[in-house]
């Protein structure tokens, strides 16, 4: 139920997605230990945003940060461990709950410790649409400088990377830099020059 309510929220069908997470969260309970609660309840988090309920979605965030903070360190299910650790995806979907609540500062916070608490190497395509995801964030605050630095570190993290998804990042990203092109920042001059040479080599 917690996987159908993320394919839900990833597919723009929300109208569903509070009920499965709700339900998934509360047959959990008690039968899961605190890193994999942790996990069923960010996804709820996640929801209730989707639905306007901005207080109760950033309660629920609040008691999946409290769950990992305090896990005694019991041992995760594997089917748990499918995004990498516990830690990682429950920041990564914080972010996209404070994303989905406007409060693009937060969520730039959160996407880049859901890039640190990765193993680079193994998860390298996730760490990099983290990163994309926190530029993103770093942009619509106006702050290009900053998301020019953390594209160029996504960028280095799909080093390797043959995905269809990084290269629509790329390709978003270039997009995204249009608009500054005309300012002649030399950031973003660059940056967009290493996009048009990823896609050509990738």
């Amino acid at each position: 139920m917690r996987t159908m309510a993320m394919q839900g929220l990833k597919l723009h069908r929300p109208e569903h997605c509070l009920n499965l997470a709700e339900t998934g969260l509360n047959r959990a309970k008690g039968h899961v230990d605190a890193q994999t609660e942790a996990l069923f309840r960010v996804v709820h988090a996640h929801t209730l945003a989707k639905s306007g309920k901005r207080r109760a979605a950033l309660a629920e965030a609040e008691r999946a940060r409290t769950l990992l903070t305090n896990a005694p360190g019991d041992e995760v299910p594997f089917w748990a461990l499918a995004w990498g650790p516990p830690a990682a995806s429950v920041y990564s979907r914080t972010a996209k709950a404070y994303e989905t609540l406007g409060d693009h500062q937060a969520a730039a916070g959160q996407y880049a410790l859901a890039a640190t608490a990765r193993p680079p190497t193994t998860y390298a395509r996730i760490v990099a649409l983290d990163l994309v995801a926190g530029a993103e964030m770093h942009l619509k605050r106006g702050n290009i400088e900053q998301a020019c630095a953390t594209w160029h570190r996504a960028i280095d993290r799909m080093e390797g990377v043959r995905s269809a998804r990084t290269r629509k990042a790329v390709s978003r990203m270039r997009s995204d830099l249009a608009r500054f092109r005309a300012r002649g920042l030399r950031c973003v001059a660059e940056l967009d020059e290493r996009g048009r040479g990823f896609l050509t080599s990738s």
